[in-house]
């Protein structure tokens, strides 16, 4: 099996930690939060809106996450014509907590993981 590598699937606590992330840096939408999860993991990571807006509508019922709507026109638009709308994600308090608690998780997983495969690089060849 050594030579195979398999892309990682995320578990639905992975993605709340990851788009949790992305929001602490500051308010964004739901297509810039999928690009810029694919960029920061070189496409290994790719969150779908058949994933991703289901998750963000979970984080705002749990008060995790608040939103506001912006009103976006082309600039070849008519003046008068009413523009499509973008919803903006922003981390809120109880979710800055949140995610303190599922970075803490992940690095208490991680670090478990880590004491059975210290030392193993290499050695299942």
């Amino acid at each position: 099996m050594a030579g195979k590598q398999t892309t990682p699937q995320l578990t639905q606590d992975q993605t709340e930690l990851i788009v949790l992330s992305v929001l602490s840096e500051g308010p964004s939408y739901g297509y810039a939060i999928s690009k810029q999860i694919a960029a920061r993991s070189e496409d290994t990571f790719r969150v779908g809106a058949s994933q991703l807006y289901p998750l963000l509508t979970k984080l705002e019922k749990q008060g995790l996450v608040s939103t506001d709507w912006e009103e976006i026109k082309s600039a070849s638009a008519d003046p008068d014509a009413p523009g499509r709308k973008r919803k903006w994600y922003r981390l809120s308090p109880k979710g800055e907590r949140r995610l303190e608690s599922r970075i803490a998780a992940h690095q208490r997983f991680t670090s478990i993981m880590n004491s059975f495969i210290s030392g193993q690089s290499g050695a299942a060849s």
